[in-house]
């Protein structure tokens, strides 16, 4: 690879693909990566810890975040070496925040003795702000206008593409890109614990309907029609989700009425989801984390996606996985332009799906097309 040379802020650059990458800092041997959200948001954020993990191999890894990164990075092989969850505080995660718990977090931050704090979450307006609290002596991560300074900034604008924004602010703490998606493994689950099913030896697809944006969801009936579609074709079919999409998951069931078709919503926990999706021929989802967990896995996937949102999340390979695109620009309802997001334009009340029109024939053919690639997993 050719490697141009240039100043950078101070800091030698080299160009590598995803932005430039500056020079290392010295002596670093105390990470914290802050990235708070959902399951989806962990996976856009691992291949830069990587990136830093190969950078500063003496270093150990701290990702700030949220209860579910814990819960998968405890049953997953993984970069990371610790998470510290995130007290509730306004723009970093959301609910009722207490001010002690934010006083008892940063005293416990300050015992870690950071050298390198890195903010991959969101455009720096509050996350910025809560980053340089941390103490670190050094910092780096995005930044809108408005937000507070880091020792190195990567402009954030809202349509790119995740993992490699993420990358891009590696980059600027001096770390080559290792990977451009997610990579994990199940840390040696198995399937004992399951849920009981009598069609095991059948090939699986795993279906999630949810996302937490309704306006991403995937009619019920579309994915009933897939299930029956499916099952009738001799595949089981599992419908996953948390408890807030049992009733979802138990519409599609009823809908597709076939007996290879079941609920699992609602009843797995961490470990027993990633033991599930691994051992998926496919699994089947909206712009959401499940999807997300299942790419990272290396198990096919197929993705339902409003076109802006595969701007930002969608998976990049199409040997593994498939997307299918709905081009709707404006609310069904209303009429306002949904492709103005964040600050430049408020979002309307309404909550109507912008993927119904994408049919089922299609999403069919691919899950048919990628389960005869036989092999679910890195391993396979």
């Amino acid at each position: 690879m050719n490697q141009l040379t240039a100043e950078f802020g101070g800091a030698r650059r080299v160009g590598t693909g995803v932005g430039p990458v500056l020079e290392k800092f010295s002596g670093v041997r105390r990470i914290a990566v802050l990235r708070g959200g959902g399951l989806g948001d962990l996976m856009y954020a691992l291949p830069a810890v990587s990136a830093l993990a190969a950078a500063y191999p003496e270093a150990e890894i701290t990702l700030l975040g949220t209860p579910i990164h814990q819960e998968v990075l405890a049953v997953t092989d993984s970069p990371v070496t610790g998470v510290e969850v995130l007290p509730y505080a306004v723009g970093v995660r959301p609910g009722e925040e207490d001010p002690a718990a934010v006083e008892a977090f940063f005293r416990r931050m300050a015992g870690l003795d950071l050298d390198l704090a890195v903010q991959l979450h969101g455009g720096g307006r509050y996350s910025n702000p809560f980053l340089l609290q941390l103490g670190a002596r050094h910092t780096v991560g995005t930044r809108t206008p408005d937000a507070a300074h880091l020792e190195r900034s990567v402009p954030y604008l809202y349509y790119q593409h995740e993992p490699l924004r993420a990358l891009e602010v590696a980059g600027f703490a001096g770390a080559y890109p290792c990977d451009l998606e997610a990579r994990l493994a199940p840390a040696g689950q198995k399937a004992d614990n399951l849920p009981s099913d009598d069609g095991a030896s059948a090939p699986l697809v795993v279906i999630h309907p949810g996302a937490t944006d309704p306006r991403r969801r995937w009619p019920a009936s579309r994915f009933a029609d897939l299930a029956r579609a499916c099952a009738a074709e001799g595949f089981r079919v599992d419908v996953v989700g948390d408890r807030s999409e049992q009733s979802l998951a138990e519409d599609i069931v009823a809908g597709a009425g076939s007996s290879g078709v079941r609920s699992v919503a609602g009843s797995l926990d961490m470990e027993q989801l990633v033991v599930l999706l691994s051992s998926a021929s496919v699994v089947v989802g909206n712009d959401s984390g499940p999807r997300h967990l299942a790419q990272a896995l290396g198990v096919p996937t197929v993705g339902i996606y409003w076109a802006g949102n595969i701007i930002n999340a969608g998976a990049l390979g199409r040997s593994l996985h498939r997307l299918h695109a709905s081009w709707v620009t404006v609310c069904p309802v209303c009429g306002i332009d949904v492709t103005q997001v964040g600050w430049t334009a408020p979002r309307c009340p309404h909550d109507e799906s912008l993927v119904a029109g994408i049919p089922v024939e299609g999403v069919l053919d691919d899950v048919r097309s990628l389960a005869a690639t036989g092999g679910t997993g890195w391993q396979a």
